[in-house]
């Protein structure tokens, strides 16, 4: 729906209104390349070793207790990955993905932060940088500077703010809903005729309409089959992704998007085959899929990125929950992802292993997996996206030979 106040600033901002369920939000931008990039992030923190039971290691039944999976084959047991790990079994189309070799699991990864606060972990999975607040801008817009200050910048965040992870000195504009009249469609399109001629206002009148079209897809498409529910978060997930993969796979429609989506923090009664995680993972596994059916054969252009701040402790809480850790989970995904593998350095889960003697340690820097999409995905320079991307990351070398040719 455009408002009039909407339309406005979307005239100077190159922005469009759209609804998104609670606890959900969803940013856009363009690039000069057919290749394609979604990065989920899951806010909350995910608890890597529920979502990739280790279920292998000697010591993963003892320390997870009522929150470990039997292993692939036994009743209600893991999904068999390479014989060492598994998935959760509401991942289930996650694991079709990687019996198809189009999903890489990746384990014991983190960023450079160990202090286990939700606003500063964010901060430092969606700066870029090696603690919270070293940058002001997000390693995705560093990112589409990297293609030049003549690229057209088309971005669009839906909510109250556009992501630390988009913004910066390449405009990205968002959008919140206001309580304004509604303006009709009709009203727009004479107004765009009326405008045409004028230089300044018809290409921003063009610009507009043309992206309204395409916000409409997620706002009054999938994402309101939802009805009256009140889906939140991760829930909401399966709702939107497939129009969002729709609009990728447009043949002058974004190249990038960032979903956001909450509900991750699971102090108590976190469950196993059932409650929140499990609901969480099956939303996400479902949201993933039909993003991969809205793509089409834009799929085989096109990598997502599924990454938490940090994860969570090995043992248990005293009220069925994890608490704030370290190591995680991470997945990449695509139609030209080597997959069908878990990459992870495996540091143990022996108590001399853990990090502070509570966390999975973590030993591959989530940049490097960052690095190996901008780099080998997008085609950027290696050397530009180490100097001005992830300045600072010489110690975390991209991770290598995650893509078919």
């Amino acid at each position: 729906m455009i408002t009039r106040r909407g339309l406005l600033a979307g005239m100077g901002a190159g922005v469009v209104p759209a609804l998104l369920p609670p606890g959900l939000s969803a940013a856009f931008a363009a690039l000069p390349t057919e290749r394609r990039l979604v990065v989920v992030v899951l806010r909350g923190a995910l608890d890597g070793l529920a979502a990739v039971p280790p279920y292998a290691d000697p010591a993963y039944r003892d320390l997870r207790g009522a929150l470990a999976f039997p292993a692939p084959g036994a009743a209600d047991g893991a999904l068999d990955l390479d014989g060492k790990f598994g998935l959760h079994p509401s991942l289930k189309p996650l694991h079709a993905l990687y019996q198809q070799r189009t999903l890489v699991v990746c384990h014991a990864v983190a960023t450079p932060y160990r202090s286990r606060s939700h606003f500063d972990g964010q901060d430092v999975l969606e700066n870029g940088a090696t603690s919270a607040h070293d940058a002001k801008d997000g390693w995705l817009n560093r990112t589409l500077a990297l293609y030049g200050a003549g690229r057209k910048g088309t971005g669009l965040a839906v909510g109250q703010t556009v992501p630390l992870i988009l913004r910066g000195d390449v405009p990205v504009g968002a959008w919140a809903p206001r309580t304004l009249p509604r303006v009709e469609d009709d009203f727009l399109v004479r107004l765009a005729a009326l405008y045409k001629p004028d230089a300044l206002l018809g290409p921003a009148f063009a610009e507009v309409t043309r992206a309204q079209a395409m916000s409409d897809e997620v706002a009054q498409g999938d994402a309101m089959k939802g009805g009256k529910q009140a889906l939140r978060g991760a829930k909401a997930l399966p709702l939107i992704m497939g129009s969002v993969g729709g609009l990728l796979a447009e043949k002058d429609g974004a190249r990038i998007a960032v979903l956001e989506a909450t509900g991750w923090d699971t102090h108590a009664s976190q469950g196993l085959l059932t409650g929140p995680l499990a609901n969480n993972l099956a939303a996400l596994a479902k949201g993933l899929d039909g993003l991969r059916t809205g793509l089409g054969p834009a799929w085989r252009q096109t990598a997502v990125l599924v990454v938490t701040e940090f994860g969570r402790t090995v043992r248990p809480n005293g009220t069925g929950g994890t608490d704030h850790g370290t190591g995680s989970a991470a997945f990449l995904l695509g139609g030209r992802v080597a997959g069908g593998r878990v990459v992870a350095k495996w540091p143990g889960l022996s108590e001399a292993a853990l990090y502070e003697n509570r966390d999975l340690a973590p030993t591959t820097d989530m940049r490097a997996l960052f690095k190996a999409v901008l780099i080998d995905h997008l085609g950027l320079p290696e050397a530009d996206v180490a100097r001005r991307v992830f300045p600072g990351s010489a110690g975390a070398p991209m991770l290598r030979g995650l893509f078919t040719a």
